[in-house]
């Protein structure tokens, strides 16, 4: 499954990291990030025999990613491509709910002295909510989605970033609609 993902999600890299080096000399770097998001509708409740509930919300996950930092040549103008993984679940002792996802992004940022702005593309590859044990019958698998994300970060280093992103992005299951439009944290680090 992880091959046939990277198979798809290569080609998209590949070509956003094309654009740039093609058209204007570009400083390429390793690039690693991590976050946590939120919101968006409620897409599982689960309640547990003591009483509890939990549940998940079709934004909501935690995610790390790898890719490219690319320096374009225009002053104060950075992209980044990346893939990653995104990911929640519910666990009891007996039966877990699991959402998966893994995100291809192309984003582009605009950096100041101590912070960048910027926003772009997001794709989701493989959406999939599945349970196991007593929940061993719920098995989703979600439509791809292509979304937006604006994100803004404080620049610890030049090359450390902590701030916040917005997520919009709609996916379809059977033909319905699931709102996954949400915030989140984000940490990014290039080497």
């Amino acid at each position: 499954m992880k091959a046939k993902l990277l198979q798809r999600a290569l080609p998209v890299l590949v070509l956003l990291a094309a654009v740039p080096v093609a058209s204007r000399a570009a400083e390429i770097k390793p690039l690693f990030k991590a976050g946590a998001e939120f919101g968006g509708d409620r897409i599982v409740n689960a309640t547990f025999t003591s009483g509890n509930t939990d549940s998940i919300d079709a934004n909501e996950g935690l995610y790390v990613a790898g890719g490219v930092s690319i320096g374009t040549g225009i002053e104060n103008v950075e992209v980044e491509a990346s893939i990653g993984v995104k990911y929640t679940a519910i666990n009891a002792s007996n039966g877990d709910i699991t959402w998966t996802r893994y995100p291809v992004e192309a984003l582009a940022f605009y950096r100041f002295p101590n912070f960048r702005l910027g926003g772009g593309l997001t794709y989701h590859l493989s959406p999939k909510l599945k349970g196991s044990g007593v929940v061993g019958g719920l098995d989703v698998n979600v439509d791809d989605a292509l979304g937006a994300v604006l994100q803004a970060d404080y620049l610890i280093t030049p090359r450390i970033s902590l701030g916040g992103r917005y997520t919009i992005l709609d996916y379809k299951a059977n033909g319905v609609s699931i709102n996954s439009n949400g915030f989140g944290i984000a940490f990014g680090m290039t080497f």
